[in-house]
């Protein structure tokens, strides 16, 4: 399943946005206050909706009014769009999610949910899931594509509250496959914000930790889990460790004896390994790069922001080619940058850069500067681009 679009109506800085024909990986660039990590928080903000409600994921941000964009008149609601692709009945279709929240009395609620997609070659878009103001229906036959409109089954339901989403009860039911394959889909994306500070250090040794965290605080429990259950794995996340970050030979997780979990990574030209409180930054983070990127049941998206931090410059090439190879794994990578070297390495129909204007932030894509595909094509390389200030609007200094 791969996102192919975003639209956004008075979601923060983007009064009006849509990003369409999104790549595998896409790279975005921008100057500080133009919405970057807003962008990145649109999936957040969703799941956050899925998990609690709208009301508590606003709140999270500040209540409505700090969400929908400033001065916006009173009435305006907020709008979330996102088309995906999707194999229902044996046919890859384009899904259409959208969301409409508005505030009445000071209540945040959901004006409108729907779920759309055509159901053959020709003719509108068919809902499958339609709510309003907490009551709506669904299809519960949306795979009879036999069948005429009209006959279609229609499951109607009124929800608790108006600030829920109706995907949320809905999408864990199988026989509602597009609204179930976009819950999972919510359920599973990583946004990451890792901290260098919350991966270092002895974890206690208790549960099992699958999917490292947005935070990376588990790092050695996920390591532990992965050198216990998918070695073969962890000996491709070691490959990887050795090939990109010179000197490193060897890293192991080791179980203490009072129960908690420490790495330790081997230097080439030292026989004792080193823990990861002596290791630099840099490596720490790749190393935790490596385990989300070798993740045995990986996320369908990753969001990451500036992974350049603590990270040598050297190392940017490498990481760009780790995140091309999980896209094309099948994965959708979605990375912020303000490095030049980062952009080196990436493609130029992978890139974009936001600009802010009066009216809101916009969007531009490198592909569609003919000065910028015209310098590449002859051999430039897109940091050196951005640098020399070819990305009008985005200019890093």
């Amino acid at each position: 399943m791969k996102i192919e679009s975003i639209r956004l109506k008075n979601f923060k800085v983007f009064r009006k946005f849509e990003l369409t024909n999104i790549p595998p990986m896409l790279v975005v660039v921008g100057a500080n206050g133009t919405g970057k990590s807003t962008l990145f928080d649109v999936f957040g903000f969703l799941h956050d909706c899925l998990q609690n409600n709208v009301r508590q994921a606003l709140d999270k941000r500040g209540r409505f009014r700090e969400v929908v964009s400033r001065d916006s008149a009173t009435g305006v609601t907020i709008l979330i769009e996102i088309q995906y692709r999707m194999p229902i009945a044996q046919v890859e279709r384009l899904v259409t999610y959208s969301l409409e929240i508005g505030e009445r009395k000071g209540q945040p609620y959901v004006k409108r949910e729907i779920l759309r997609y055509k159901r053959g070659r020709y003719g509108s878009p068919y809902h499958f899931l339609d709510f309003r103001n907490g009551e709506g229906y669904a299809i519960t036959n949306e795979e009879d594509f036999d069948k005429k409109d009209e006959e279609l089954g229609r499951e109607s339901q009124k929800l608790n509250t108006p600030d829920m989403l109706a995907l949320k009860g809905l999408g864990q039911f199988e026989r509602f496959k597009a609204a179930n394959a976009f819950r999972q889909l919510i359920e599973s994306w990583h946004v990451s914000d890792f901290h260098i500070n919350a991966a270092r250090g002895r974890k206690e040794a208790s549960g099992t930790y699958e999917h490292l965290s947005a935070e990376g605080d588990n790092l050695p429990l996920v390591a532990q889990y992965l050198f216990e259950h998918h070695p073969k794995i962890f000996g491709q996340v070691l490959e990887a460790m050795t090939r990109r970050v010179p000197g490193v030979s060897s890293v192991e997780p080791k179980l203490t004896e009072d129960g908690y979990l420490t790495l330790r990574f081997r230097d080439g030209s030292f026989k004792t390994p080193f823990l990861d409180r002596f290791v630099s930054d840099g490596t720490i983070k790749m190393f935790a790069y490596l385990v989300l990127l070798y993740d045995p049941r990986p996320h369908p998206l990753l969001c990451v922001e500036e992974p350049e931090n603590q990270l040598y410059p050297q190392l940017m090439t490498e990481l760009a080619e780790e995140f091309r190879l999980y896209a094309q794994r099948g994965g959708q990578v979605l990375v912020s940058t303000h490095s030049p070297d980062f952009l080196n390495a990436v493609r130029l129909e992978e890139v974009c850069w936001l600009v802010k204007t009066a009216g809101g932030t916009e969007i531009r894509r490198a592909q569609d500067n003919s000065q910028v595909a015209a310098y590449m094509q002859e051999g430039d390389q897109m940091g050196y681009l951005w640098k020399q200030r070819f990305f009008t609007g985005a200019d890093p200094r």
